[in-house]
């Protein structure tokens, strides 16, 4: 029993490859990241850009595992090894960037990486013997549309992905392997004590195949986050399920399910970029026709008259501002959603201010925040927690300035020259800074650009303007810039700023109690600087601190 294997574990989160990429395309190792210190160099570059958290390695097996990733989806020219039938120089200069890896650099929307990875992974590599080769994107997504046509929902759990889908192929047949789903579904559905049954699946399967049962699931959760990058699939609780809107697309990928193209011919189009069946205009069209079926689901009006409809790449545009709006209705109904799941929103707070990767939040649920990504989810977890106060004038996509996929979880940390949050209500704005920085360069990297963020959007807002600053823990310096808040223009006017910093565990602290005590909106949370920023000029920063410390403690106990 073979397991496919998409990307490597190391790459937590698929979509961070572009990262790494880019990294890797300003700097001077390019085609110099193997062996010794080529994997010495990568390591290091990655750890310096922070794309990853550099631990003890000392096979520098980080590198290597980036490099591998990033060659198996044709982002890099992949190694042509003996008795492929070609040689490197038919493909390409080994490691150095690919068409398909320049066009996921040049990517600026989620909606673009998505694509870049969709045409890597619908290339059909995975052999199945006999010189047929497939493409497990495409089996996967077939199985759910059998699943579909069964009555049952396009929707595959985590344990059947991990015993059944990722081990599978086409040869294996279609029909054979949604039995097989629906069988141990059926078995799960009926067991009173699911853990104790999915760890008795786990152990049969791993004595099976001779592997550790922990392989399994570490594979399926490693192989579902790939396919989520394409933006095909979107979680359903532990497992996926198709995403609505891309239904006919799923359909047309589904249809040839296995290839006999050579090796050549299908690493040269996974390097320069595999076409899809939306490539095709008639195709397209359909695609087209579908989305404009379901957009009217949403209670969205949207028209094409005076479109351009002439080319695929035409029709596309179109389809993509639909996706687009589409994405920002789901976005809306979301934010809706984070007040009844303000625990769940604390809970990654804490997570974030303890500094652990993982936690157990129910029996049968565990949040866990890769190290890499602890600063995107920093951000994310704030955005959740002030669209949970449920009165934002503004739409919740333009509270936030990182990106986020399919799923509502953070793809990046919010881009510079610009604050990372921007909440407006009804009678004033706060501007959310945040940082995972404790030293005291925090001050250095942070006391100039928050007081330049706030000062500005002083300048274009006609309301009051207030600044929170939130780090796992505030330096004095940092402090000290911030209880002067002082900000002069191009014109040499003072504007005199009110930036409060609080720790994450300070402001989880006040979340919590407002959330329990049932006292949830903006004008508690701007009481509360207020009284912090009371008579801040007459103190120093560790005094001022300790001040922020006491009111907030006070406050929450007469709450």
């Amino acid at each position: 029993m073979e397991l496919w294997q998409l990307g490597n574990t190391s790459v937590r989160s698929a979509m961070r490859i572009r990262d790494g990429l880019i990294a890797y395309s300003t700097s001077t190792i390019q085609g110099n990241i193997r062996k010794g210190n080529g994997d010495i160099a990568f390591r290091r570059l990655l750890g310096e850009c922070g794309v990853v958290s550099l631990g003890a390695d000392s096979t520098y097996s980080v590198g290597r595992k980036w490099r591998s990733a990033m060659g198996k989806l044709g982002f890099i020219y992949p190694e042509v090894k003996s008795g492929m039938g070609f040689v490197q120089a038919d493909l390409g200069q080994l490691d150095m960037i690919t068409p398909a890896g320049w066009n996921l650099i040049r990517a600026e929307t989620v909606a673009a990486m998505q694509e870049c990875y969709l045409r890597a992974m619908v290339t059909p590599l995975f052999s199945v013997g006999d010189g047929q080769t497939f493409s497990p994107l495409c089996w996967t997504l077939a199985l759910l549309l059998e699943l579909e046509r069964r009555g049952e929902n396009a929707f595959v759990n985590f344990i059947e992905m991990a015993l059944i889908v990722q081990t599978t192929t086409p040869a294996d047949g279609l029909t054979e392997t949604v039995d097989r789903i629906l069988v141990l579904r059926g078995r799960r559905n009926a067991s009173d004590r699911k853990k104790a049954f999915d760890r008795s699946e786990y152990d049969f399967a791993a004595e099976a195949a001779g592997k550790a049962a922990s392989t399994f699931r570490d594979y399926a959760d490693m192989n579902m986050r790939y396919l989520k990058a394409t933006g095909m699939v979107q979680s359903k609780g532990k497992g996926i399920t198709l995403i609505p809107e891309k239904h006919t697309l799923a359909v047309e990928l589904a249809k040839a399910l296995l290839s006999d193209r050579p090796l050549q011919e299908l690493y040269c189009s996974l390097c320069n970029g595999t076409l899809l069946p939306t490539d095709n205009a008639a195709i397209a069209h359909l695609v087209l026709a579908d989305l404009l079926k379901q957009i009217q689901q949403y209670g969205i009006v949207y028209s094409v008259h005076g479109k351009l409809l002439d080319t695929p790449a035409h029709i596309n545009q179109v389809r993509y501002e639909i996706e687009e709006l589409i994405a920002k209705r789901k976005e809306e109904v979301y934010a809706t959603k984070q007040a009844s799941q303000w625990q769940e929103i604390s809970a990654y707070m804490d997570l974030i201010a303890s500094r652990k990767e993982r936690r157990q939040i129910s029996e049968e649920e565990e949040i866990r925040i890769p190290k890499a990504e602890a600063p995107a989810y920093l951000e994310w977890s704030l955005w959740r927690a002030f669209l949970a106060m449920d009165t934002l004038k503004n739409k919740p996509y333009e509270v936030r300035r990182f990106k986020i996929d399919q799923d509502f979880m953070p793809v990046s940390t919010a881009p510079g020259n610009g604050p990372d949050l921007i909440a407006e209500f009804e009678e004033c704005v706060v501007v959310i800074e945040v940082t995972l920085s404790e030293s005291s360069r925090q001050e250095a990297m942070e006391g100039e650009p928050v007081r330049r963020h706030v000062a500005n959007l002083m300048l274009q807002y006609d309301k009051p303007v207030y600044g929170l600053f939130i780090a796992n823990r505030i330096d004095s310096n940092t402090a000290e810039t911030f209880r002067m808040g002082v900000w002069y223009t191009k014109e040499d006017k003072r504007l005199d700023l009110c930036i409060v910093p609080f720790s994450l565990m300070q402001f989880n602290t006040y979340f919590k109690t407002v959330f329990l005590a049932g006292t949830v909106s903006p004008q508690s949370l701007i009481s509360l600087m207020s009284e912090c920023s009371e008579n801040r000029q007459v103190l120093d920063a560790p005094t001022w601190k300790s001040r922020i410390d006491a009111k907030i403690q006070d406050w929450c106990e007469n709450r």
